[in-house]
């Protein structure tokens, strides 16, 4: 049994909630194994944010919708990395690492980037599942949706590199305006 990362999308806003309590069901039927799930919305304003509109922690330990795992990737999504990286212009932009480890993760961002476009709501839910048939009949075949399955491990490990591009990023940034001003002080 592996852990998923599983991004649903749906045409309508409302079947995204539909989903939300009809997974709620299947983990209650013990068809499906939640750890935690969010709806979330892209925004149309043009600021490119991610916001969680309904979050539940299957697991008991009370985390909120910005602690854990969801709360970590809607932040990368909706931050200053985003931003820096052109996840939403469509270029990179710049970047303080590795090329080769910005594109894995434009690939595991862009993808939920692209399932859940502006102005949009989906749904996150992280699972194992030992049987992907149930959330198949539910999402696919009943509410006509979508199903992206990312490798938990491999998101985990995406943020955590994401985080340390952004720290690195945002220092270089504080580093270079202190030398301009300094400069221009001159």
């Amino acid at each position: 049994m592996a852990k998923k990362v599983i991004v649903l999308h749906f045409e309508v806003e409302s079947q995204a909630y539909q989903a939300f309590s009809k997974i709620r069901q299947l983990h209650m039927e013990r068809k499906i194994k939640g750890d935690q799930m969010a709806v979330v919305t892209h925004t149309s304003d043009g600021a490119h944010m991610f916001k969680v509109d309904d979050f539940l922690d299957f697991t008991g330990g009370n985390n909120t919708s910005t602690g854990g795992l969801i709360g970590m990737l809607v932040g990368v999504l909706g931050g200053p990395l985003a931003m820096l990286l052109g996840w939403f212009a469509g270029g990179m932009i710049g970047a303080t690492r590795d090329a080769k480890e910005i594109s894995t993760a434009q690939s595991i961002f862009g993808q939920v980037i692209e399932k859940i476009g502006e102005g949009e709501t989906g749904l996150i839910l992280i699972a194992d599942e030992d049987d992907n048939r149930p959330l198949n009949q539910l999402v696919m075949h009943e509410l006509g949706g979508e199903i992206t399955r990312l490798d938990f491990d491999a998101v985990e490990d995406e943020i955590k590199s994401a985080k340390v591009v952004e720290e690195d990023a945002k220092k270089k940034a504080s580093e270079s305006w202190k030398e301009h001003h300094q400069d221009s002080e001159k």
